[in-house]
């Protein structure tokens, strides 16, 4: 079952991402002679206009064969966009009309938007399912205090447990990361802590401690304290469609940023190459994730595919990042990227993503074989 999970999960964001190439180059007349989910020899297929869509064996990606890709000089080869790896014709003396189909006669504004538009139709399905995820309610824990932690401001001040916050200096609370966000913007000045107990409303004044902590990156950060704890109570938070569009978007924020961030302490070395996970990976987390229930697949889901989204995005060869860096690189320039500049920055990248995918197995393989044994 994790196994099929895991394709459903990569089956749709494939598509999704393989879409949006898709239609974007039909909007600008590009004819797009294959549609594939999947690559290397195709499993089965069908016709359907100018079109063949495949279902290849090999499901870690796809492609969207276009029309002219071979060259953006007639008569010279050049990578093949969106991954297909397949060896690229020469391009012959073409009609007019063909040159209004072909993706290399567009302008490079065109092929960047049709490049582009892969990655951003990951982000766009991220930030729909996030918002359905709101609009549906997302489980919540609430403020309700757990442990009170002895001589820290809270217990000197008088607050219990299972009292409920309602306040930070008259600003109401009703979930727990409320109560951290507030207390973090005191920047150690006092406070005023209002807390429902037993139906009565009470006032509490202290002066938040520092503390020193761990990031979701295992760096250690400053910030401040009061000595409490959540009592684990959790509800489901309902929004209105407004509200969910707008915690849809916030949070598609979030995750865009900490998936940059998260590039950016890995080539620090903040982060260890062991994080780095892969297929095997992907599917021990799709089955638990599915095991959870359908909103914490739908999250999973958001979150794999802003991932996505975001890698491709990178400036390396074969991948649409590196295609749009070629794009600009003409715009500034106003000429193409030579062709033997082109085969050598291909070389390259595959052998990055290579090395990326043995490191990625590797790191399962020890994760969840080795490391059991």
């Amino acid at each position: 079952m994790m196994i099929i999970y895991a394709v459903i999960v990569l089956g749709i964001l494939i598509f999704v991402h393989e879409l949006g190439h898709f239609l974007v180059a039909k909007a600008f007349n590009v004819k797009v002679e294959k549609f594939s989910l999947g690559f290397g020899p195709k499993l089965f297929g069908w016709k359907y206009g100018e079109t063949e869509y495949l279902i290849s064996v090999f499901p870690l990606g796809g492609y969207v064969k276009m029309f002219g890709e071979a060259g953006i000089v007639e008569g010279e080869n050049s990578i093949p966009a969106d991954n297909s790896y397949e060896e690229s014709e020469p391009v012959e003396e073409l009609t007019e009309y063909e040159k209004s189909r072909s993706f290399s006669h567009k302008s490079p504004a065109a092929r960047i938007a049709i490049v582009g538009a892969g990655p951003l139709f990951n982000l766009l399905f991220a930030w729909l399912a996030f918002v359905i995820l709101f609009a549906s309610g997302v489980p919540t824990v609430t403020a309700r205090i757990g442990d009170v932690l002895r001589d820290k401001p809270a217990a000197r001040g008088g607050v219990l447990k299972d009292d409920i916050v309602t306040a930070i200096n008259g600003k109401k609370v009703s979930q727990w990361d409320d109560i951290a966000t507030l207390i973090a913007r005191s920047k150690g000045e006092e406070i005023i802590l209002t807390v429902n107990r037993s139906g009565k409303s009470l006032e509490f004044r202290m002066k938040p401690e520092p503390r020193v902590s761990k990031n979701l990156f295992g760096e250690q950060v400053s910030g401040f304290a009061i000595g409490i704890s959540a009592a684990g109570e959790v509800v489901t938070e309902n929004y209105t469609p407004l509200e969910a569009l707008v915690k849809g978007t916030v949070q598609t924020g979030k995750v865009i940023e900490l998936t940059f961030m998260s590039l950016v302490k890995l080539a620090q070395r903040v982060l260890p190459l062991d994080s780095v996970g892969g297929p095997i990976m992907i599917v021990k987390m799709a089955g638990e994730q599915a095991s959870a229930g359908v909103s914490s697949f739908l999250a999973f889901m958001a979150l794999l595919s802003v991932n996505l989204g975001i890698l491709n995005l990178l400036p390396v060869p074969v991948l649409d990042g590196g295609h749009l860096f070629f794009y600009v690189w003409e715009i500034v320039t106003r000429r193409p990227v030579s062709r033997k500049v082109r085969e050598f920055a291909q070389q390259i990248g595959i052998a990055l993503l290579m090395g990326l995918m043995l490191l990625a197995f590797y790191n399962d393989i020890v994760r969840y074989f080795v490391g059991q044994g």
